[in-house]
């Protein structure tokens, strides 16, 4: 949520960054403005209402107390408390449109990040390793399948389209991949691990982002009013929602593996076979609680830290910087990495990691006291490190070899158990 001192003071600045989003969100920022306006003045109205009636309550008592008629002031200040309690809902009522307003206001993009309305406009940082050279390639789903990895079908016939059932050595590989991300990110990368819930109240998605704007993409379990989280994001970041910090525990770096899960899986068309978008996926999570300071050397560790994971699979892969119009809703700035998968013949993201700056932080009351001995608004950041299914992907159409089997890195040789992955 953005600071509404921020807007009153600059709110050309700010409507020029929300402009690298799109157009519209000027228009927003001037509505806020006129409420918090119409809001002030209310309460202005009524504090000199106040007064009046205290002054009111003054001449009454001395009447009073010299037994004269006070009807008149008595009259008088019943008017006065009732225009006083319909300031009162007014300013209730704008207050409560002024943060539904700020709450569906998206973040201002870091003014550095490349301007561009799309995902065309996102320049590539940087690659590393080469793309193996494979003929007839195949895809994950056909390499899966043969060597009964998964089965989508009994999947669909359990849940419906978008989820997966993984089988056998699928299953063993996952696991895999869990225990080998957590232990590189904890041990290595100085990360806690944490194990959050699943399922998260109202108050949760706000703090983060989700609600009230992407509700529609949530599932949600409306008996209780709780949702499905889409990331460990959410509730691990809410960790601390309503507490204030000491400087001398910040940064705060938490990993956590969780399911998530996602309406918005695709329609049709290649991008959507087998575990390329699915409702639900395994992932991951790195998140990090810093100081305003830090929170753009944090930025690129965390990338660093997602990175690692690559780098030790020996898998290709590039870091895009997205531009204004690609950037999340809640980010002011974003590395996606792209990991090469061959039977695709594409670059699929397996990590996104963003500094959120002060605006998670505003919308979940999260605060640090700092050397002056105020209390300031922490600096939120998160990146996958990394999404499951999509690295499940690369690994197999990577790993492929021309006897059908998939060779596995080194690395994920002890958590697996063996070298290869071959035909039951």
């Amino acid at each position: 949520m953005l600071d509404i001192r921020r807007l009153r003071e600059t709110p050309e600045t700010v409507k020029t960054l929300l402009a690298f989003r799109g157009p519209g969100y000027g228009a927003m920022v001037d509505e806020v403005l006129a409420v918090d306006t119409q809001r002030r003045a209310n309460e202005t109205r009524w504090q000199h209402l106040q007064a009046e009636r205290k002054n009111l309550s003054k001449q009454i008592g001395a009447l009073r107390a010299k037994k004269e008629d006070s009807t008149a002031l008595e009259e008088e200040s019943k008017k006065l408390g009732a225009e006083m309690e319909s300031i009162q809902a007014a300013s209730t009522a704008a207050e409560e449109r002024q943060r539904d307003l700020l709450l569906s206001i998206p973040n201002t993009p870091h003014e550095e990040i490349p301007r561009g309305n799309d995902a065309s406009a996102n320049p590539v940082l940087r690659t590393w390793g080469e793309p193996p050279k494979i003929a007839d390639a195949q895809d994950h789903v056909t390499i899966g399948e043969r060597l009964g990895l998964f089965d989508p079908e009994r999947a669909a016939k359990i849940s419906g389209s978008g989820f997966i059932c993984y089988t056998g050595q699928g299953a063993r590989l996952e696991r895999a991949l869990i225990s080998f991300l957590l232990d590189l990110h904890t041990r290595d990368h100085g990360y806690t691990e944490m194990s959050p819930p699943f399922l998260v109240n109202r108050a949760t998605m706000t703090g983060t982002g989700q609600l009230p704007k992407f509700e529609a993409d949530l599932f949600g379990v409306t008996e209780s009013d709780l949702f499905l989280i889409p990331t460990a994001e959410v509730p691990v970041t809410n960790f601390h929602r309503d507490e204030i910090l000491s400087t001398d525990q910040l940064p705060l770096k938490y990993a956590a593996y969780t399911p998530c899960f996602r309406r918005e899986a695709g329609s049709t068309g290649r991008e959507t076979r087998g575990l390329i978008r699915m409702h639900q996926f395994d992932k991951v999570e790195l998140v990090k609680i810093t100081t305003p300071e830090n929170s753009a050397s944090e930025l690129e560790s965390l990338t660093a830290d997602a990175e690692r994971v690559l780098q030790l699979l020996g898998l290709p892969y590039r870091v895009i910087e997205l531009c204004g119009g690609d950037v999340g809703f809640s980010a002011c700035r974003t590395y996606d990495i792209e990991v090469w998968a061959p039977g695709h013949n594409g670059w699929l993201e397996v990590s996104s990691c963003s500094n959120f700056g002060d605006y998670q932080a505003r919308r979940m009351a999260l605060r640090y006291k700092g050397a002056d001995g105020k209390n300031h608004f922490c600096h939120t950041l998160n990146g996958s490190g990394t999404a499951l299914a999509r690295l499940y992907v690369a690994l197999l159409e990577n790993g492929q070899q021309p006897d059908g089997s998939v060779h596995l890195p080194e690395i994920l040789h002890p958590y697996f158990g063996a070298a290869k992955i071959t035909a039951a």
